[in-house]
Order: C-alpha cells, then sequence, then structure tokens
C-alpha cells in the first residue's frame, strides 16, 4: 500500500475488514482531515474518541461541532474511573515522573482504547499517524500489525502543505487552538504551545520524546489495570 492514495488505503482496509474496522480520534489539530476522508469512503464507520477528561474545553467544542457536520458514529471511550476520583486517590499522576505519567496513560487512554476494540470487536484500526510529526514516527508502515490488531495509516505520508491543501480544498477548519500558536493538543495539562526553539515533537509530548503509550500498547484485547 506504499504507493497507494490515502483514500486507496482506506478502501482497501474496508474491503478486507467490513464492519471490523474502526476509525479513532482525538479531535486534535487537523483531526478534521482524516475525519472527512475515510467518512467519504466508509460514511458509517465506528469513529472511537477516547476522553481522558482533560481535554481543552475548545477541544470538547470542537468534537461536537465536527461530530454534527461530518454526521459521525461516534464512540466515546473514557476511563472507568473519573479523573476527580483519580486525583483524589492518587494525586495528578502525570507530574509523578515517567512512571506516573505511564500508569496515567494506561488508565486513560491504553485500557479506554482495549476496551473500544473488544467491545467493537475491531480487527483493524485506522489512525492519522504521520511520518513527519515525530521521530518516533518515522519508520512506519502503511500498515502494521500491532498485537491483536492490524493498524492503517492512510495518510502516514502526507506533509503540513497536504493537510493544508486538503482542509482548504474541503473548507474544513483546524482545531480551534491552531490560531493561539498550538500544533498539536491532547490533555491540557501535557500540551504546550510551539515557542521558539522547540520542535513540533516536543509540544506533542510536553517537552519529552515520548509517545503518550496509546499506538505503542493498544489492541492487546486482553489488557487489565
Amino acid at each position: 500500500m506504499e504507493g497507494a492514495t490515502a483514500e486507496d488505503r482506506v478502501l482497501w482496509a474496508h474491503q478486507r475488514f467490513g464492519d471490523k474496522l474502526i476509525l479513532t480520534t482525538s479531535f486534535g489539530i487537523q483531526a478534521a482531515v482524516m475525519l472527512h476522508l475515510v467518512t467519504r469512503v466508509v460514511p458509517d464507520i465506528p469513529v472511537v474518541f477516547i476522553d481522558t477528561g482533560y481535554l481543552f474545553p475548545e477541544t470538547y467544542r470542537f468534537a461536537r461541532d465536527l461530530t454534527t457536520r461530518l454526521k459521525l458514529n461516534l464512540k466515546r471511550f473514557r476511563a472507568e474511573m473519573s479523573a476527580a476520583e483519580q486525583e483524589a486517590l492518587f494525586g495528578r499522576q502525570w507530574e509523578d515522573g515517567a512512571e506516573g505519567l505511564a500508569r496515567y496513560n494506561l488508565m486513560n487512554k491504553v485500557e479506554p482504547m482495549d476496551r473500544a476494540v473488544r467491545q467493537l470487536g475491531a480487527a483493524a484500526w485506522l489512525a492519522g499517524l504521520r511520518r513527519e510529526q515525530a521521530s518516533s514516527r518515522q519508520a512506519l508502515d502503511v500498515v502494521k500489525v500491532q498485537n491483536r490488531i492490524t493498524k492503517v495509516h492512510p495518510i502516514i505520508d502526507w506533509t503540513n502543505r497536504d493537510v493544508h491543501r486538503y482542509l482548504k480544498k474541503y473548507d474544513l477548519p483546524y482545531h480551534p487552538l491552531w490560531d493561539q500558536g498550538y500544533v498539536s493538543v491532547g490533555d491540557w495539562h501535557s500540551t504546550t504551545k510551539l515557542e521558539p526553539g522547540m520542535t513540533e515533537e516536543q509540544t506533542r509530548f510536553n517537552g519529552a520524546k515520548r509517545e503518550c503509550g496509546l499506538h505503542e500498547n493498544s489492541g492487546r484485547v486482553d489488557f487489565q489495570i
């Protein structure tokens, strides 16, 4: 699939996996691209949204607006323990070094995603990762088998210019925080603006070159906290 178009990659995944195919979104800066591109090919695809409870207010409004505009078949998954209860019992885990952040990610991102895979009976997952976004993604293939699920990256080889052109072509919006200097948006406590001397990768991982864990561990199906 390396030489195929993004649309052809989505079509191939749909033909191969049928109703066992899902799409994930974080409603990030450029989320409208994948949501629009994929639903043009597979209108009723389940769209999995992992809601940590710590997203920016602008993200929740962006999610609401895109869900309505694109008529998304949205499936929201959250941690089994609320954000308030987690803080009461464990404190702000993301402030507790790498180990604390890993626990936070497992509880709020990995476990809900694994639960989504199980409940939806998913065998394949469309994700909007791009090689240009981070050094940890530069070697990613279009199709990757991760644990018990197949991941397909339709826009893996797209540049920022490709993304911008697509958004303009279809009159799609960037995330509202784009205009405030954010090039990536996740949890409010782990996302920073692009400052002089910083790379886009550093804004995504709060100054550290590490993934959130979701794209490294999810799809195990048998994951338990």
